[in-house]
């Protein structure tokens, strides 16, 4: 037996176990995009490139909430810079998140560029959506909690006799749901055609 032989027995059993599961999404990903025709590689980067930014909205909320529930609780004193804060630090995790992913699996084709020079394009553009979404959320945090504790009290999934703190962090949520989707539209143009132009 060559030692390559007994190199690739080796290494299947120790194969990644998402190995499976990506190809099969590929795979899947690809059925979908080909009916697209001539459009069908543009479809399939911008359906990996929503995959990915659902991986960043759970890394995003999941910071978020985290922090608002122990570090950075959204009560009195200084409420504003608690949630500006809190909702920046989970940003720049889902960021960080969502370059990998993007390098790696959405755009695979485009390391022509340095990681740095990409990097910083990247956080560049969503640094803008950042700056949006914290304007965003800032101003709609508190009327989108009391429509949220409005809508669940309605519903009967809530009492009215909600703390500001967590009528708050309702609102938050909510904002930054939207904000999420808005800068997602933002993010997958213009690093499409700037951060990863040297693809076809």
């Amino acid at each position: 037996m060559s030692s390559s032989n007994h190199t690739d027995s080796v290494a299947k059993p120790f194969a990644p176990r998402y190995a499976q599961p990506v190809r099969r999404l590929n795979n899947f990903i690809e059925r979908i995009s080909l009916r697209f025709g001539h459009k069908a590689k543009e479809v399939e980067r911008f359906i990996k490139f929503a995959i990915v930014g659902i991986v960043g909205a759970v890394v995003d909320f999941g910071t978020l909430n985290i922090l608002q529930t122990t570090l950075l609780r959204p009560d009195e004193p200084h409420l504003d810079m608690k949630v500006a804060l809190a909702t920046g630090i989970a940003f720049t995790a889902a960021v960080t998140s969502n370059f990998i992913w993007n390098r790696y699996w959405t755009y695979p084709d485009s390391r022509s560029r340095r990681i740095r020079h990409q990097l910083m394009l990247f956080f560049l553009v969503n640094t803008i959506g950042m700056v949006f979404r914290l304007w965003f959320v800032h101003l709609l945090y508190t009327p989108m909690g009391e429509v949220g504790v409005d809508v669940l009290g309605t519903l009967g999934l809530m009492n009215d006799n909600l703390s500001s703190a967590a009528q708050s962090q309702l609102g938050t949520n909510i904002a930054q749901f939207f904000a999420v989707w808005i800068v997602m539209v933002w993010n997958f143009f213009v690093n499409r055609y700037w951060t990863y132009n040297d693809v076809e």
